[in-house]
């Protein structure tokens, strides 16, 4: 007999079905295309994200950040699976965002490429930084800097990981900013 059952990914049908293909809530026929020419309006910008844990520093680029509430102040930021900003913003607790001006060539070269953990070395050596009160890195050089908490972290079934971060501090640090 063959029936439907709630699985973890959503609706789909029992293993009684004989073969046929189990359906998804996350399995959909899209028209990427389409989907691609209206996330493109979507506004974004050029952050560096940024961490510190012991000794050690990184950062990358970003440009999926959001604020998500006011009363905290919340902001969301998308990053890449497995990058050596990863272990450091888990095991502080903490990131920073850096709004970086579309044409610092060296700072989106510096940090766009990306970093398996342990490969990356220190990529803010020869860059001049502040901490504030997380003791992420801040870039001189930003328009502004937004530090941050980490207050949720999900997990996302894609090839991002998504942050929820409290904002600690922010300041704007160049005109322009």
């Amino acid at each position: 007999m063959s029936g439907t059952v709630r699985t973890d990914r959503g609706w789909g049908v029992d293993s009684s079905s004989r073969g046929r293909p189990r359906e998804s809530a996350l399995t959909v026929n899209v028209d990427t295309q389409r989907i691609a020419s209206v996330l493109e309006r979507v506004p974004w910008a050029t952050w560096v994200m940024s961490s510190a844990h012991d000794d050690h520093r990184s950062g990358m680029i970003v440009r999926w950040v959001q604020r998500c509430a006011d009363e905290p102040m919340l902001v969301s930021v998308s990053v890449k699976k497995c990058h050596s900003l990863e272990p450091l913003i888990r095991d502080s607790r903490a990131f920073a965002l850096n709004l970086i001006d579309e044409t610092d060539r060296y700072v989106l070269k510096k940090f766009d490429g990306f970093y398996a953990p342990d490969e990356s070395g220190d990529l803010f050596d020869a860059l001049e930084t502040e901490r504030w009160t997380t003791g992420s890195p801040i870039l001189a050089r930003a328009r502004a800097g937004l530090d941050c908490r980490v207050v949720r972290h999900l997990d996302l079934e894609a090839d991002c990981e998504l942050y929820i971060g409290q904002v600690v501090e922010a300041r704007v640090i160049s005109p322009g900013g």
